[in-house]
């Protein structure tokens, strides 16, 4: 017979082992909007200098319905979403090396949205969350779904307008849900809400807006800190805010104006201040200024230039920037002096950095690495990868790299990536 204590003891170590494992293949990578910290800055080994074909190799690629949402994954899943036929909203999760579909799930979901937008299509529009064992999908009509992320079963549905009598959001659903702990944090409702991940309760909603037209919000949130308390950094159709996440309690605001109310991209942290643009109005860079927990704004600089849809990066003491005219900027956040304007490109780009290198996919589908170099524009290559609209956000985790097209998803490989 076998020593027990001893044969218990390894039996244990086994599954100690595997249960390890298990929660290893599943640990969130590029988890949410912009990456885990959501500030679109990629861990890893230095990306190689080259676009081509010998370093930036296609895996694979599967045709899809449409969807502007971006990818986000775990080291072995790759989860996108989409509108089907306009009635439904579908998330789809596929092995990340092979394509494989791994699930599909749907609900019903589909609206139009108005004005100029429609013209590029009423498709599902914020970028999923996952945290290791579910995934968070905000659907157009303000409704957040819960999926195990191993079967894509529905564990949970919250639907904000029938829960706070709140009106449909014009433009849908566009902001991003923000994954922290056991919570996540949408801009729904008409509000900015606090739910609980595991049943989708409210905690509580702050920020409200029904005021017509500045229903719908577009940025995604993020955390910042400042004065040492850690706070929920949110752009609304109106102001930027800093929200205690424990309550909901707004310490402080700053109106910023823009365009019929388009503030859409995430502002940036930089020290104790916010760097942020809107579409048909400026540039500004808003300190936050604490004494004894209590908050107040002074604007440091601001510059007539103006953003549009695209979330800069941060590199060092400057922000680089995708303009409504469709050209580069980079800006000296101590300053406030623009350093340097690029030629156009597209209308839209979605921007990640690692190290001095800033890796831009623009709607074009045009895949562009810049330097990220303070003293002028340098473009180290641009490589078409794309012959469709590209207006998702790229996704790369190590030496692979993810592109929701208009119709599809395609996976590309680095070859010195950090396996």
């Amino acid at each position: 017979m076998k020593n027990q204590p001893q044969y218990f003891l390894s039996v244990a170590l086994g599954i100690a082992l595997s249960m390890t494992s298990a929660c290893a293949e599943e640990k969130p990578t590029w988890n949410q909007w912009r990456g885990s910290n959501r500030d679109g800055i990629v861990a890893g080994n230095k990306w190689p200098q080259s676009l081509g074909e010998d370093t930036l190799a296609p895996v694979w690629r599967k045709e899809l319905p449409p969807s502007y949402s971006g990818p986000v994954l775990s080291r072995t899943t790759v989860f996108t979403t989409a509108t089907e036929n306009r009635e439904n909203e579908v998330a789809y999760a596929f092995d990340r090396k092979s394509g494989e579909q791994l699930w599909r799930t749907q609900w019903p979901g589909a609206m139009t949205v108005p004005f100029f937008a429609a013209a590029n299509g009423s498709w599902i529009r914020a970028t999923p969350a996952f945290d290791g064992n579910s995934l968070f999908v905000a659907g157009m009509r303000d409704v957040l779904v819960s999926l195990d992320a191993k079967t894509g079963e529905i564990q949970w549905q919250a639907d904000f307008v029938k829960r706070l009598d709140a009106p449909l959001p014009a433009f849908g659903f566009a902001s991003s849900p923000l994954l922290d702990g056991q919570f996540l944090y949408v801009q729904a409702g008409a509000a900015f809400l606090k739910v609980d991940k595991a049943t989708g309760d409210i905690v509580w909603k702050t920020l409200e807006d029904r005021e017509g037209r500045y229903d719908s919000a577009f940025s995604s949130p993020t955390f910042g800190t400042i004065g040492g308390k850690r706070q929920l950094i949110v752009q609304t159709r109106q102001k930027l805010a800093g929200v205690n996440p424990d309550n909901g309690k707004v310490l402080w605001e700053q109106n910023v104006p823009s365009y019929r109310g388009m503030n859409i991209l995430t502002p940036q942290q930089f020290g104790d201040s916010f760097f942020t643009s809107s579409y048909r109005n400026k540039s500004w860079l808003f300190n936050i200024n604490s004494a004894d927990d209590k908050f107040d704004v002074t604007e440091a600089w601001s510059s007539n230039v103006a953003g549009y849809m695209s979330s800069p990066v941060v590199i060092g003491d400057h922000v680089y920037l995708h303009l409504q005219n469709q050209r580069f900027t980079c800006f000296n956040l101590r300053s406030g002096e623009r350093e340097w304007t690029s030629q156009p490109f597209g209308k839209y780009c979605s921007l990640i950095a690692q190290g001095d290198q800033i890796l831009a996919l623009d709607e074009r589908g045009v895949l562009l690495l810049i330097k990220a170099n303070p003293q002028e524009f340098e473009l180290a290559e641009e490589r078409r990868i794309s012959d469709e609209q590209c207006w998702a956000h790229v996704a790369v985790d190590k030496d692979q790299v993810f592109v929701r097209e208009l119709n599809g998803l395609s996976s590309f490989r680095w070859d010195k990536g950090d396996n």
